[in-house]
This record gives structure tokens, sequence and C-alpha cells, in this order.
């Protein structure tokens, strides 16, 4: 008897509870409460699976975009792969467009690791090719060893102009991203000066520098590849071990995730910072090295334009991963030979390509958001 007293009492609230949870499920969407929470931990399945629906939006706009400024929708395919990846001379303008590109992505990479935003990459840029081409000038060392005091040169002027700005943030707490974007303009103009005034050519009167004499370039690897995306790919491997194997790794693990837990835990964070930024900056000279001795020839006024921006994106794109910033980095660099190549037969502006740039970028943002953030009903456990 009591048996059956307590069956009856508990079915009724068993069955207004099933008749809550069903007027819930009818209730209109407008009327539903729902709270934006930050997700303590999501699978890199997952992440990979919203990073890439976010990269397919971005190139689906961008499709759309193509074929409202006049390029055939059926051409799209044949231009950004086939006439990119399998026509023999495309593809090596893409390797001989990606070995800086690589090296200035790798230069963001390893400062945003370090939570410093190095925007200054173009003007690391610029002071490690005059420093390349100040040995060339003044003939520094024998004619064997041009090449490597160019090397060396460029990756020393990069680092010193880098210096500056680390030392402000870690000590006076100036904000980087303004001390390093200044620092732009000031090579800038700096190499203006030196291309105008007393390393202009003599022979041509042009604002460029003398060529560079043969054993001052970087050497061919056959079929018209330039060793610079050799050398690209090798640093390339560097970074990856120094970041994912390395103790000094860990350190970056460290400061990235929370420099004052970091500090407390022993990690010398101020000592990790210094290093992964001169490394930034060594990086972004070098790229100045592949593209004076590599590239150009020479000293030219204008050979570092859009490899800042580039930079950042790619560091952005792969998440400040080296091996994943190779990979970028050649993606977008397929994107700029793909770009010049829709300028001449379908008259796209280039700032089209930058367009595209821009508009991936902002996709892959907004994936992040996704990423880190849920909604979940109010009142109800919603899955990890």
């Amino acid at each position: 008897m009591a048996d059956a007293s307590l069956a009856a009492i508990a079915q009724p609230a068993q069955t207004d509870s099933d008749a809550a949870q069903r007027a819930r499920q009818r209730q209109p969407l407008a009327r539903r409460r729902y709270a934006l929470e930050i997700r303590q931990h999501m699978g890199w399945q997952r992440q990979a699976l919203i990073l890439a629906i976010a990269i397919l939006v971005g190139l689906a706009i961008s499709a759309a975009i193509l074929v409202a400024a006049g390029v055939p929708a059926d051409e799209l395919a044949n231009e950004f792969v086939t006439q990119t990846f399998f026509d023999g001379q495309n593809f090596r303008a893409v390797l001989f467009q990606a070995a800086p590109m690589i090296l200035v992505g790798l230069a963001g990479s390893l400062a945003f690791r370090a939570r410093f935003w190095n925007l200054g990459l173009e003007g690391q840029m610029v002071w490690g090719a005059i420093g390349a081409t100040a040995i060339s000038m003044w003939q520094v060392g024998p004619e064997p060893l041009r090449l490597p005091l160019m090397f060396a040169a460029a990756i020393g002027c990069g680092l010193l102009w880098v210096l500056g700005p680390a030392w402000l943030k870690i000590r006076l707490g100036v904000n980087e991203i303004i001390s390093t974007l200044m620092l732009n303009y000031m090579a800038a103009n700096f190499l203006l000066h030196l291309v105008y005034g007393g390393w202009k050519d003599p022979k041509d009167n042009f604002p460029y520098s003398p060529q560079f004499r043969a054993f001052e370039r970087l050497p061919e690897l056959g079929a018209g590849v330039s060793s610079a995306i050799l050398l690209a790919a090798v640093v390339a491997l560097v970074a990856w071990w120094l970041v994912s194997v390395s103790r000094a790794g860990l350190y970056l693990r460290f400061v990235d995730a929370n420099p004052r837990v970091a500090h407390a835990n022993g990690v010398p964070v101020r000592r990790t910072i210094y290093g992964a930024v001169l490394l930034s900056g060594a990086m972004a000279g070098l790229a100045g090295f592949a593209v004076a001795s590599g590239q150009e020839g020479r000293l030219t006024q204008a050979f570092y334009q859009g490899y800042g921006f580039s930079g950042i994106l790619i560091a952005f794109l792969a998440r400040n991963n080296p091996l994943a910033a190779t990979v970028v980095a050649l993606l977008v660099a397929a994107l700029f030979v793909t770009g010049r190549s829709l300028q001449v037969f379908y008259q796209v502006p280039f700032s089209m390509v930058q367009l595209i740039q821009a508009i991936i970028v902002v996709c892959v943002a907004s994936s992040d958001f996704f990423i880190r953030h849920r909604l979940r009903r109010v009142g109800e456990e919603a899955a990890q």
C-alpha cells in the first residue's frame, strides 16, 4: 500500500518534468535564452575542422568577388591550381616568391609566441638588405667569404634593429606595436637616402645600388630554382626544433600561456622574450638578404613592400607553428603569382589579391571565436 502511494506521488512529478521539457522544446527560438561561455578545451580535430570551414568560407567569398570582377567561374580552379602548381615556370615563380615569405612568416611566429607584436618586419628586412649590400659595396673580405659575410651582416642588422623596441617593451613598458611601426618608416627613409644618394648605381643613374657580383648572389639549385628556398627550409626546420624540442621552446610555451605564472615558476621570462624577439629580427633581416641577393641582385628602393603584412598573415594563419608557416607561405606565394596572372589576362587589379588576403584573415579570426567560445541554453548542460 505504501509503495502504491509513493508511486502515485512520484508519477505527477515525472509527468510535470516531461511536460516542461516538451514545452521548452516547443518554445520559439526567439524566446529561448542562451549564455556565451569560454570553452575550457577543444580537441585539435574539431579546431582543424572549424579552421578549414573558415578558410573555405573565405575562399568562397573571394571566388564570388573574382567572378563579379570578370574572371570566368570555370577558370578559377585552372588559374589557382593547375596553372600555378602544375606549370613548371609558374611553380618556380611560387618557390622564388615563397623563400622570403617563409622567413618573414617565421619571424612573425617567433615574436608572437613571446607575446611581442613585432609589426616592424619590413624595417628589419630593409636593414638586413642594407647590411648585406654594405659588405658588397665596401668589398669586405675575400671573394669566397663574401656571401657568408653578407649573410651574417643581414642577420646582425635585423637583430639590432629590433633590439630597441624589445628593450623599450621589457624595461619601460613601451607598446611595441607603435615602436616597431615607427621604425619601419625610419628604415624606409634611410633606404631612400642611400639609393638616391651615395649608393645610386653610377652606370644607370637609377635609384638602386650597383649590381652584386656573381659570387655575391645566392646560387641556383638547378632548373632555375634559387637556393633561397633551401635556405628558408633549413631555417624553418631550425625554428621548428627550437619551438617544439628545445628547452627554450618549453619556456616560450610558458610565457605565451601566462608570463606572470611562468615567472613565479622560475622561467626566465625576460631572457626568453629577448631571445625570441632577437631571433625574429634576425630572420626578418635574413629575408631582406634573400630578396637582395637571391632575387633582385642589388638593393632597390621598394623590395620590402608587402612582406610585412604577408608575414603577419602567415604567422596568424599558421597559429605561430613554424612548419605550418612554411606551408602557408607557399600558399600565399601561390596567391601572389596567380594574382599577377589575373592582372595580365583578366585586368584584375592587384589590390583585389590583397582584398582576398584580408577576407581570409577575417574568416580565420572569426573561427578563433568559435574555437574559444560556445553557446549554451540557460539551465541546460551543454557538451564541451
